[in-house]
């Protein structure tokens, strides 16, 4: 006579068959490698946008980016600068001057969404590269453009330098100090510490001096 299987014996296997399933799952997604992180996967580019426009296209594209919900597929939008001292008035004043005007740098990952985006931004003109192909920046070309960045957050900062108008040959005439209203030439231009060294002529003899730049004038 044959035996009828317990239904109580039955559900039980059921459930340790489940369990053992289940378990099977869980060891399969804890072995599988985790996929590498969106930012490890970006890469910068070079943009041309309409010269002096360059804040304005910045945050129109910082705030497309955000309103699309693609923050994931980029990084930082950049103008490379750097810090030049004016004077005017006698005034010294500390300004930020693009080192690249017409150009700016985002970081990416380019897929038709995140091309599409950018190119679709106004003022943006093209990525650089082959027609219709970005080029991405090579290792060396992205140190370079921000390599003083990235000094000044390690505490080793470019000095900031000054912005002087005259060039090493050209004929000044001197407006302030002991040798004003003497003429001479440009020996020398210092634009980290803001001097020229101009050579005059006293008492006959050719002599050097270094002065302030703005205690020249040109002729």
């Amino acid at each position: 006579m044959d035996e009828t299987p317990d239904s109580g014996t039955t559900d039980e296997a059921a459930a340790l068959q489940t369990e053992d399933v289940q378990t099977e799952v869980e060891q399969s997604s804890d072995s599988s490698e985790p996929s590498g992180s969106p930012e490890s996967e970006m890469q910068w580019y070079v943009l041309k946008v309409t010269s002096n426009r360059e804040k304005t296209v910045k945050q129109a594209l910082e705030k497309r980016i955000k309103r699309e919900g693609l923050e994931e597929f980029f990084g930082e939008v950049l103008i490379p600068t750097r810090k030049i001292v004016d004077s005017k008035g006698g005034k010294k004043r500390t300004l930020e001057e693009k080192v690249f005007p017409g150009y700016m740098m985002i970081q990416m990952i380019l897929n038709d969404d995140s091309w599409y985006l950018v190119r679709d931004t106004t003022g943006v003109g093209d990525f650089t590269g082959a027609v219709g192909e970005p080029t991405p920046m090579r290792p060396e070309e992205v140190d370079r453009m921000l390599g003083r960045r990235r000094d000044e957050e390690s505490g080793d900062a470019e000095p900031t330098k000054v912005k002087i108008d005259f060039s090493v040959g050209e004929i000044v005439k001197i407006k302030d100090g002991p040798f004003e209203s003497f003429e001479g030439t440009i020996e020398g231009v210092d634009d980290v510490h803001g001097k020229v060294v101009v050579l005059i002529e006293i008492f006959g003899r050719p002599t050097e001096t270094e002065l302030d730049y703005w205690q020249v004038e040109k002729v």
